[in-house]
C-alpha cells in the first residue's frame, strides 16, 4: 500500500489515545504490526515539554506518524493545528478533522473541503476524515487530497459499517483512490468486512484501547485485516439466492 508515495507495510492504522498505560500502548502496536500511528497535537506542550515522554514513546514504536486535528470545529482552528503539527512532528502528513455535529462528531463537509484546499495549497499531504458522501469526496479530490478516509460509523461507537450501500458506492466511484475506513469499528469482523469490500486500510482507536486486553484485540484486528484483504484479492464468489450443490450429481451411484 502506498499513501502519498510512501510505502506502508501494514493496512492497519491505530490511534494512540485512551490506553491504560504507555506499556499497553506499545504492546498493542507490537502485536498489531500497525504501520501508522495517529497522534493528536494536544498531547504535546510547548513550555514545560509535558508531552516529551509520550512523543519519545511514539518514536520508539517505529511506525509512520499521522498527526490529526482532532477536536477542531472550524477551518481556522484546523488549519492552525495542522501548521503546528507540521512543526512538532516534522511531517507533511495531516489527518484532517473538522467536526460539525457535537453528538455524532460528523465532519462538517463545507469546512472540511475549505480546510483541505488551504492545507493542500500549503504543501500538506491531507488525509481527510469524511462521510461516505460522493459529492464531498469529489470536492476533496479536487482540492488536492490523494487519500479519502470515510467513516464506518460515528467515532467511538463500535457500530461497524452502518451504510454499506454508501461505502460500496464510494469505493466503486473512485476505484483508484486509496481509501481508509476510519472510525466506528468495534470488532475485527467489521474490519474484515471493510477490507473484503475493497478498502485499502482501516483506522481505529477505541475498539483496541478500551478492550479488556488491548494487545490481544489489536492482534485480532491485524489478522482480520489481512484475511479480509486476501479474500478481496482472491475475487470471491458472488452470492446467489438458489442453492447450488458443491458435489456434482454426475457420477454418483444410484441404489435401487
Amino acid at each position: 500500500m502506498q499513501l502519498y508515495g510512501k510505502e506502508i507495510g501494514s493496512r492497519l492504522m491505530l490511534g494512540t489515545a485512551q490506553y491504560p498505560s504507555p506499556q499497553v500502548l506499545a504492546e498493542a502496536f507490537r502485536r498489531s504490526g500497525a504501520g501508522i500511528a495517529t497522534v493528536s497535537l494536544r498531547r504535546e506542550s510547548g513550555g514545560d515539554q509535558a508531552g516529551a515522554d509520550f512523543w519519545a514513546l511514539v518514536r520508539d514504536l517505529g511506525v509512520a506518524v499521522l498527526p490529526n486535528t482532532a477536536g477542531c470545529h472550524s477551518v481556522r482552528e484546523a488549519v492552525t493545528t495542522a501548521q503546528m503539527a507540521r512543526e512538532v512532528f516534522g511531517t507533511k502528513w495531516i489527518k484532517l478533522e473538522v467536526i460539525g455535529h457535537a453528538d455524532t462528531l460528523q465532519p462538517d463537509p463545507f469546512a472540511l473541503v475549505e480546510a483541505a484546499r488551504i492545507l493542500c495549497d500549503e504543501g500538506f499531504e491531507v488525509f481527510p476524515y469524511t462521510t461516505e458522501d460522493l459529492v464531498v469526496a469529489e470536492r476533496l479530490l479536487q482540492a488536492g487530497c490523494e487519500v479519502l478516509m470515510p467513516w464506518g460509523a460515528p467515532i467511538g461507537t463500535g457500530l461497524g459499517l452502518t451504510n454499506i450501500y454508501g461505502l460500496r458506492s464510494l469505493r466503486a466511484q473512485f476505484p483508484d483512490v486509496p481509501m481508509v475506513v476510519d472510525a466506528g469499528l468495534g470488532l475485527p469482523s467489521q474490519a474484515a468486512q471493510a477490507m473484503e469490500m475493497g478498502f485499502d486500510a482501516v483506522l481505529l482507536n477505541t475498539a483496541v484501547a478500551r478492550a479488556g486486553d488491548p494487545a490481544a484485540m489489536a492482534e485480532g484486528f491485524a489478522r482480520a485485516v489481512e484475511g479480509g484483504r486476501l479474500a478481496y484479492a482472491a475475487d470471491p464468489m458472488e452470492p446467489r439466492d438458489m442453492a447450488a450443490p458443491s458435489t456434482p450429481l454426475i457420477g454418483q451411484a444410484f441404489l435401487s
